[in-house]
């Protein structure tokens, strides 16, 4: 009889949450479908989230300004754009 009512529990607990996923899956389908896409397209084009110029910390020597030392750049195969630089190299 426990085992019973287990089961039945377990299965009913599956099938809340199941419900759940999909209600919310609708939900955001149907808020994405209203939206025109002028209005998304300008969201994300925005640039940065704060609307302030970053910098990355590493970039920050220990008095925090800009370091001016050369920075490590990571290549692969099938970049096609030449490297650009901002200074002459010491070849």
């Amino acid at each position: 009889m426990l085992n019973i009512l287990f089961l039945v529990l377990y299965a009913s607990v599956v099938l809340l949450l199941i419900w759940q996923a999909f209600r919310l899956i609708s939900r955001a389908f149907w808020v994405d479908q209203k939206l025109p896409s002028s209005s998304t397209k300008r969201i994300y084009s925005k640039g940065d989230r704060t609307g302030k110029l970053t910098i990355h910390p590493e970039l920050l020597d220990q008095d925090g300004r800009i370091t001016d030392e050369e920075l490590l750049t990571v290549r692969f195969s099938g970049d096609i754009d030449p490297p650009k630089s901002t200074e002459t190299s010491a070849e």
